[in-house]
């Protein structure tokens, strides 16, 4: 029985991502050492358990983020966005990985957490990193923003990672199990380093804590090295059938990304950046090898037949379940909540040099006035209020309040109080944020938890696509500026001309 000394000193971690596929997974190792702050957007529907509390958070709020890591020691980061978070979601997951990645970076900060472990994706060495993926440049750029904190943050990085209702796994089981005859494209010949979910665990575990590995990206990797060709080859005697494969080198990625979506049905929000990403060679560089961390020791073929084997009884365990008669309401599930009629917009700009986010939120307001002057006004009030109208129409569409206490450290946030096209009733935290991305002139412009007050058919084809269109516009004029100002800054005679300040100038 364990005793009140032992409860006390067992370390508190917060664990990300905890009702996901690896989350779940890296719970169970955890509660043999750690408490656990589970924190997931379900979190209050969970039951507490021995040596587990959770949390719910929505890490696209600052709020959410500094509460949900309150009291603990280290931190695991297991976050992505690649699957819509919205009833509409305009934008990105690269702008909106990094503007979870941001929140969690400063919440930790500001919550005293020690360290902060990342499950990543292996990088090349030998590619600059516009030629990366999308997939593998956002990975990169999530691990900046988390060190930009000041914790120190250990990376593993891992290649494909085989284990049941994962991503990269049950779509190459899938695709094995449901074609006989395989046309292979040119990069199922590329090189990757596949890894057991087990043997993940393990690295992420024994990261805890661990000084060897802190401030470190680790790459991680199983005895076996292979092509996805012969990873396939291999799926196939796993599953005991006989598969014929074809080389067709002329199949491009784009392609190889809508057959595989169309296969597996996975959804394509997750697919296509995962397929992009195929065409690098994922293998474990052994300068960024830590033994005990990064030899995975289960082979492909033994992960494969261990995952299909757990994927088997859960399925089992799930029919038999559904099929036993009960009363007990806190023995099902709990529903998924069905979604709001909200919207997440989110895109990024890069903004002149020596400005900053709370310069944009002021810039933007003021140049919409000036580029859509003919339709529209913008007056905004002493008290931080702006209000935007349509021409010769006395009330405002929208009302924009900016929050003073909410914004600082390269953030500014203004709440959307009201207007004609906003349900500010429902829609109480409603906002605008302008957030710059760390030691980057990049800034993400973000509009979260917003509901129109117009019928949703209406809104998604005439508001939703205009906002769009007003922003790519904002941002074309910001390059022109930025342009405009290294051009200025070169002459040897200055002038006004080209100002970042010269709205008039440029429109």
């Amino acid at each position: 029985m364990e005793t009140t000394t032992e409860r006390q000193s067992r370390p508190k971690v917060i664990l990300t991502g905890a009702s996901g596929y690896i989350g779940q997974n890296l719970m169970k190792k955890l509660k043999e050492d750690y408490d656990i702050i589970a924190l997931s957007r379900g979190g209050d529907s969970r039951e507490d358990e021995e040596h587990v509390e959770w949390r719910s958070c929505d890490f696209y709020s600052m709020d959410d983020s500094l509460e949900s890591l309150k009291g603990a020691d280290y931190a695991f980061y297991l976050i992505h966005s690649m699957m819509p978070s919205a009833k509409l979601t305009q934008g990105s997951f690269e702008d909106m990985d990094a503007i979870l990645a941001d929140h969690f970076a400063r919440a930790a900060r500001k919550n005293g957490i020690k360290q902060i472990v990342y499950l990543s994706g292996i990088v090349p060495d030998d590619l600059p990193e516009e030629e990366l993926s999308r997939h593998l440049r956002s990975r990169l750029e999530v691990q900046r923003i988390l060190e930009s904190s000041g914790v120190p943050v250990t990376t593993i990085r891992a290649g494909l990672i085989v284990g049941p209702q994962g991503s990269s796994f049950p779509i190459l089981y899938k695709l094995v199990k449901r074609l006989p005859v395989m046309t292979l494209p040119t990069w199922t010949r590329t090189k990757t380093h596949a890894i057991a979910l087990d043997d993940v665990l393990v690295a992420l575990k024994g990261s805890v804590g661990n000084e060897e590995v802190k401030g470190r990206a680790i790459d991680v990797g199983g005895p076996d090295v292979m092509s996805y060709k012969e990873m396939m080859k291999q799926m196939a005697e796993v599953l005991g059938v006989k598969r014929h494969f074809i080389d067709l080198p002329f199949l491009t990625v784009n392609l190889s990304r809508l057959w595989v979506t169309l296969i597996t049905g996975s959804p394509k929000e997750m697919a296509y950046p995962l397929i992009e990403s195929l065409i690098h060679p994922m293998v474990a560089h052994p300068d960024r090898m830590v033994e005990g961390i990064s030899d995975g020791k289960k082979t492909f073929k033994e992960a494969a037949r261990e995952s299909l084997e757990e994927e088997r009884k859960k399925k089992e365990e799930a029919e038999r379940k559904r099929d036993e008669p009960s009363d007990d309401k806190e023995s099902k599930p709990v529903a998924e909540k069905i979604k709001k009629s909200d919207v997440r917009s989110v895109q990024r700009v890069t903004l002149p040099e020596g400005k900053d986010a709370h310069w944009a939120g002021e810039y933007y307001l003021e140049w919409l006035g000036k580029a859509l002057g003919p339709f529209i006004r913008v007056r905004t009030d002493e008290d931080g209020v702006s209000r935007i109208y349509i021409r010769f129409f006395s009330r405002p569409i929208l009302e924009l309040s900016y929050d003073p206490v909410k914004s600082g450290e390269d953030r500014a946030v203004y709440r959307i109080t009201g207007g004609m096209f906003a349900n500010a009733k429902d829609a109480h935290s409603g906002r605008l944020e302008f957030l710059m991305i760390p030691d980057t002139s990049d800034c993400v412009v973000a509009i979260h938890d917003y509901m129109p007050s117009m019928p949703w058919f209406l809104y998604k084809y005439t508001q939703a696509k205009l906002h769009l269109a007003v922003m790519y516009a904002f941002r074309k004029h910001l390059e022109r500026q930025g342009r405009l100002g290294r051009s200025s800054t070169s002459k040897k005679a200055g002038g006004s001309v080209g100002t970042p300040s010269s709205i008039e100038a440029q429109g």
